[in-house]
């Protein structure tokens, strides 16, 4: 996510292709979306941009989540340039999808179905994959008829989820593969929230409600210390609530910029 804040912040807006629009949130946190805003970046939403008449637009940012094969198609078809911040582990397990379609495997994809991640892995799996986004799709779920089953996974998804559907299917059914497509830092970051929960007395994750990674790590660690805060930034701490706490753990999702921990940090330091 930052790879994608840092690619378009440092465009040279004088010889990028006018006018320019990012295909939703280049990333979840309000504070860069505002900074991209100030660059003269404009946000245009799916259905806007299919719709969008040629010359229109001239050159759209693809975010850090993906898109389907479909987005570069139209772009192609209507002359607008791309400017691709895929993350490249996100690439990874759209092309792992769209291979093993193509070998006859039926991909199961762990993950939110709403999010747009999900759904880039789904369109490049010629929207063939199963989805499976929490216990009730696994209880539901029906693989009888494939032959051979390949399981992947969101990036960001929660460790501890992709086992348990992984164990479920392996125990289930024959011929199941599985390839671990979490993302090294999120993994890293799930273990270590993990165990600063335990070793602090409070816990504050840094990062917006609508990013997946960063909710992970609440969710995570409010189910280990029942003094957890999310916040998007630092003016949004209650130093009353830290009135009694000796010792505070902080961590943040993928796309909360770096100033922005620093300000929080200081701020802790006053409470």
């Amino acid at each position: 996510m930052r790879r994608a804040y840092e690619i378009v912040s440092e465009l040279d807006m004088a010889t990028v292709k006018q006018p320019v629009f990012v295909l939703g949130s280049l990333v979840h946190n309000s504070d860069v979306v505002k900074k991209i805003e100030e660059k003269g970046i404009l946000k245009i939403d799916l259905e806007s941009f299919i719709k969008s008449k040629v010359g229109e637009i001239g050159t759209l940012i693809i975010t850090a989540h993906g898109v389907g094969p479909n987005i570069y198609a139209v772009a192609k078809e209507k002359n607008i340039n791309l400017i691709d911040t895929t993350c490249p582990k996100v690439i990874k397990v759209q092309r792992l999808a769209q291979i093993f379609v193509k070998r006859g495997y039926t991909v199961v994809v762990v993950g939110d179905r709403q999010h747009k991640e999900v759904r880039s892995i789904f369109e490049w799996g010629a929207e063939k994959p199963v989805i499976v986004s929490d216990d009730q799709d696994l209880e539901n779920i029906e693989l009888s008829q494939a032959k051979r089953i390949i399981i992947l996974s969101q990036t960001t998804q929660s460790k501890e989820f992709v086992e348990r559907v992984s164990n479920f299917i392996e125990n289930k059914y024959e011929k199941v593969e599985r390839i671990d497509t979490i993302c090294l830092a999120t993994n890293q970051r799930q273990g270590e929230i993990q165990e600063l929960a335990r070793e602090n007395d409070a816990v504050v994750v840094i990062g917006s409600p609508e990013s997946a990674n960063s909710t992970m790590l609440y969710e995570i660690a409010k189910k280990i210390n029942k003094n957890v805060v999310f916040i998007e930034r630092a003016d949004a701490l209650d130093k009353n609530f830290f009135k009694e706490i000796e010792s505070v753990a902080v961590t943040a999702g993928a796309s909360t910029p770096s100033w922005i921990i620093t300000a929080v940090i200081e701020k802790l330091k006053e409470c």
